[in-house]
Order: C-alpha cells, then structure tokens, then sequence
C-alpha cells in the first residue's frame, strides 16, 4: 500500500533503537524525510546510515535530549516544518511507588508527559495551516493494564492520553490527527532491563525471566519492532485520516479485556 506521505517531514523522538527506530524505518520506506534522535551521538549517526542505506529515504540525525529545551529546539530546527510527529521517551525505571520521592515523580512527568505536549504545542499549527498532520504518541501497554513497579510510567502516560485526547477532537477538522500507540511486551532494552528486574526479584535464571514473560502472552513471543514500526506508520499514512483520538494495543493480546 502507498501511504502517501512521500516527501513528508517526520520527527521521530528517541528512535536510535528499539520501537522508536522500528517506527523511523517504516516511515523512512515509506518515502518521508526522517529526522532520527537520541542521546548517543555514535550508535544514532550508525542507525541513521542503516537506515538510509536501508530504505534510501533522507535520513536527518540530530544527537540531543528531547527532555530539555535545548533538545527539542535542535530537533524542531532540523527538521523545518514537521507533517508527522512521533513522541517517544524511555521510561522511567521499575520501582515500588513507596520509592518514589518528589523529584522522581517529576522527572517521569516531565519526560513522559510534558516533553510531548511541548512538541505536540510546537507543531500543531503549522499542521493545521497545511491541512495535514499526524502525531503518535508512544506511551505502554500499562495504560490500560497497569503492571505493579511501573506506576510513575503508567500514570505519567495516562496523563498525557488523557490531556491530548480532547486536543485530537480540537484539531481533526484540519486533516490532523493525534493517536496512541500502547506497546506490550517487544524485543527491545526496555524488556530485557525488566527481565533483569524479575531475574534479581525472583532470583530467576534468564530463561526463567523469559520464560514467565512470555507466559503472558497468548501471541507466544515477544513483539518485533518492525510490526510496531508498520502500525505506526498506517496511522501516519493519508488513509488514516479518519481515525483520531485512539489508543491502538499491541500486546499480543495479553490484555485480557475487549475495550
């Protein structure tokens, strides 16, 4: 399928690896200018070359912290006018909420929810006035099962699902739309660090630790970051038009519910 978004501008936050890179690559296959982003300026500078090489796409790295001003004014200065917007942040990491002290519930809402509002305020118009955008936001499968230890990731997530969702509604007039992409569990750092977590917890082995992940999980193994990459760009796509305002689960179909 042509997604018709040749010649596009997309920004792709935190997408050196894992599931920001999975979305970089679909989007850059798919004919867009890519700005690719993460704090290591060597493997980011490696992953903009596979990629471009890859897919043949322009492929714009741009080595900052997305959390700081000065981060994501680099990115919007790369990148010019942006059609589509993908926000992504590591989380913050596993901890028991009695843990969890002023200032680290801070950091977790500045990095997961007030960093991608700040983009999402700096681009919007300009999407507006061309009649076409598209924003997806990376958040956790924990948004609609949260997990005990990602508590400041779930709620810092659910914050930003929550205020975006009556700004999708503001804006889909214009051919903008705003969508969530809820990862489960996939192939990337982030599972191995909370596989690691269980292993000291539980004092399993690595295939113990792998093993009860992949329990929970009716699909029976970890998701690629390519499919995750694929559904992210159909919601950037010019077909996607009419769907705004949705959380899409990739999980799969660990949660147990229909809604």
């Amino acid at each position: 399928m042509d997604l018709g978004i040749e010649g596009r501008t997309a920004l792709v936050c935190a997408s050196s690896q894992g599931l920001g890179r999975g979305c970089a690559e679909a989007l850059a296959a798919a004919g867009a200018r890519v700005i690719v982003n993460g704090r290591d300026e060597d493997r980011l500078q490696r992953t903009a070359e596979e990629i471009a090489a890859r897919t043949g796409a322009k492929i714009v790295p741009v080595a900052a912290d997305v959390g700081t001003d000065e981060g994501r004014a680099a990115l919007l200065e790369a990148a010019g006018e942006v059609d589509i917007l993908v926000n992504n942040n590591g989380g913050p990491p596993p901890a028991d909420f009695r843990a969890i002290d002023h200032d680290r519930l801070i950091r977790g809402v500045e990095a997961n929810m007030i960093t991608p509002i700040l983009l999402v305020q700096a681009v919007i118009d300009g999407m507006i006035a061309r009649r076409f955008g598209r924003i997806v936001n990376i958040t956790s499968g924990s948004v609609k099962m949260p997990r005990p230890g990602l508590d400041l990731s779930s709620g810092a997530r659910l914050g930003l699902t929550g205020f975006l969702a009556g700004v999708a509604r503001q804006v889909a007039h214009a051919n903008v739309t705003i969508n969530g992409l809820l990862p489960g569990s996939f192939d990337t750092a982030r599972i191995k660090a909370l596989e690691e977590r269980r292993m000291a917890e539980g004092k399993l082995t690595a295939e113990q630790a792998r093993a009860e992940q992949l329990a929970r999980i009716p699909a029976g193994r970890l998701g690629d970051p390519a499919e995750f990459g694929a559904a992210c760009a159909f919601l950037c796509s010019a077909q996607a038009g009419f769907i705004t305002g949705q959380s899409l689960l990739i999980d799969g179909g660990a949660f147990p519910g229909v809604l």
